[in-house]
């Protein structure tokens, strides 16, 4: 799965157990302005790694699957968890970086014929 957004924040790396290590990214998701999302995706392992370069304010994409798991409490009671676990992340533009190119202003061309001075 697939979905693009604007990094609202980078969770520092934290090592749950010995063998196991996580970081979160939060990710404003806007489909209706008016009422945007702030989806949470868990880096695991090495995975952790591709959180490095991205920053607060960048327009990403992210890749990830959706893992779900039962899990049952002393008392006997079942719970079920969901949990979005990114696997690639793209910087689509850099915080601060203008979505829109720049370009070299125009060009006058309203030269008038006698002003021409080419040869052919």
């Amino acid at each position: 799965m697939e979905i693009k957004g604007k990094v609202y924040e980078v969770a520092p790396t934290v090592q749950v157990t010995d063998s196991l290590k996580k970081r979160e990214l939060i990710l404003e998701y806007i489909e209706n302005p008016q009422y945007p999302e702030y989806l949470k995706f868990e880096a695991i392992q090495d995975r952790c790694n591709l959180l490095d370069t991205v920053k607060v304010g960048d327009d990403v994409e992210v890749f990830f699957n959706l893992k779900g798991r039962p899990w049952t409490d002393k008392a006997g009671k079942k719970s079920y968890f969901n949990s979005l676990q990114l696997w690639k992340v793209n910087v689509l533009a850099g915080a601060g970086a203008s979505t829109t190119p720049e370009y070299a202003p125009p060009a006058d061309i309203s030269a008038s014929a006698d002003e021409d001075d080419l040869p052919f």
